[in-house]
């Protein structure tokens, strides 16, 4: 069974960082790409970030890029989320999401606040 488990989220200051990661277990990282997605309160979920899993090629939505940057290390079959300079608007739950087998799975998501 499939299982993305998220942490490192919490209370931070407008520009100050934080590292998100996502334990994968039951998922082979060098055979799937890994997303990272969040939803603030009354919106919808949103892209935030991507790698292939080759590691190869990453992508982000346009509102964090430069600032986020996601990376894995195979090893501990974990997905990162570094996230500077991070602005009040960043405020959300995170989440680590894989597709596999044409279905989506989700973690229960980790809560980052920046306060202004």
């Amino acid at each position: 069974q499939v299982q993305l488990v998220e942490s490192g989220g919490g209370l931070v200051q407008f520009g100050e960082s934080l590292r998100l990661s996502c334990v994968a277990s039951g998922l082979d990282l060098n055979k799937h790409t890994m997303y990272w997605y969040r939803q603030a309160p009354g919106k919808e979920r949103e892209f935030v970030a991507s790698q292939t899993y080759s590691g190869g090629r990453s992508t982000y939505a346009d509102s964090v890029k430069g600032r986020f940057a996601i990376s894995k290390d195979d090893a501990k079959n974990t997905v990162y989320l570094q996230m500077n300079t991070l602005k009040p608007e960043d405020t959300a739950i995170y989440y680590c999401n894989a597709v596999v087998n044409v279905k989506n799975v989700w973690g229960q998501g980790t809560q980052v606040t920046v306060s202004s």
